[in-house]
């Protein structure tokens, strides 16, 4: 199975959630939809994610899961099951029960800040970094209880080491690619790394254009982000996400319009570019040219992220 950690759809009512089919192959796959991020409010966040579940229903070869078990018998039939994740703690609106409506809506990875500091912690972009809050540090005893993954991306250097201290289950990064490799101020260090496989969790190295290098959104690439990281945690500990953004022209214009959710790192290549689904299908025959082994190809692809629902989602 192919188990695609982060991929993003227009985040408001409006989303055309057929373009998910693009992702179909023989083996089936999980998509984790985002439904929000720091501009939006809870009620953004259910009423998006209402709206990708009532047109999920409709579509041939998509199924939304909410177990571990949903997840493995959609797969097995060769179609696509969906969750969903958000890509910052905003959408609580300040208060942690919220997370019981979010993961009764479908949520099942939450990472606690969006590339700049907010109640629960420190950004990627911050120029001060303090790592999370006590708030923060509630927030995920609460992730760990509810069953929905803490996810360092986006996150500061200090704050994912902190969710890799706080979390009593693993955690992961779920479209992050290796600073080692790139230098950009969204991927992860060796250290942080090293820490999210201590906790069992999982690094998932994204198809993202500027996070792989000057903009190449490409499979060697994207390999060569995947084979750094495998060498230095292990090959249990790495996974892929597309992080494709089927809205890009939007996301375009949000990053030109609104400047102070992102930095020059974001804008110094050109427009980004992101890898397709159809691009990143093909990184299994990739590996598998490169000499991988079948049983290492299948861990990468979805095995590992799928071992993380295993100790996280019940």
């Amino acid at each position: 199975m192919l188990w695609d950690q982060h991929t993003c759809l227009e985040v408001s009512i409006s989303a055309d959630v057929q373009e998910l089919a693009r992702y179909t192959r023989p083996g089936g796959a999980l998509l984790s939809v985002n439904v929000g991020y720091s501009p939006h409010s809870l009620t953004d966040t259910l009423r998006t994610a209402a709206h990708f579940t009532a047109q999920i229903s409709g579509i041939p070869g998509l199924e939304r899961a909410t177990r571990l078990e949903d997840v493995d018998r959609i797969v097995a039939g060769g179609h696509l099951a969906i969750v969903f994740d958000l890509e910052d703690a905003g959408p609580l609106d300040g208060s942690l029960e919220n997370l019981t409506l979010l993961h009764d809506a479908g949520v099942r990875t939450l990472a606690p800040t969006y590339n700049f500091a907010n109640k629960a912690g420190h950004g990627c972009l911050d120029p001060v970094d303090m790592g999370l809050t006590a708030w923060g540090r509630d927030l995920v005893s609460e992730l760990n209880e509810i069953g929905i993954v803490p996810d360092g991306s986006h996150g500061s250097i200090r704050t994912g080491l902190d969710l890799c201290e706080v979390s009593s289950r693993p955690i992961i990064y779920s479209h992050s690619c290796m600073r080692a490799v790139w230098d950009h101020p969204r991927n992860i260090t060796d250290e942080q790394a090293r820490a999210c496989a201590d906790t069992g969790g999982v690094v998932g190295i994204t198809g993202v254009g500027i996070f792989l290098g000057p903009n190449t959104p490409t499979l060697e690439a994207m390999i060569a982000h995947i084979e750094y990281a495998v060498e230095l945690v292990g090959i249990e500990h790495v996974g892929v996400s597309s992080d494709y953004s089927f809205d890009h022209a939007d996301f375009l214009i949000e990053i030109q319009n609104t400047p102070e959710r992102f930095d020059e790192s974001y804008t110094r290549w050109g427009p980004i570019e992101w890898m397709p689904p159809e691009r990143f299908l093909g990184l299994a025959d990739a590996l598998q040219n490169r000499g991988w082994q079948r049983d290492d190809i299948t861990a990468v692809l979805g095995g590992n992220f799928r071992r993380v629902a295993g100790a996280s989602w019940a």
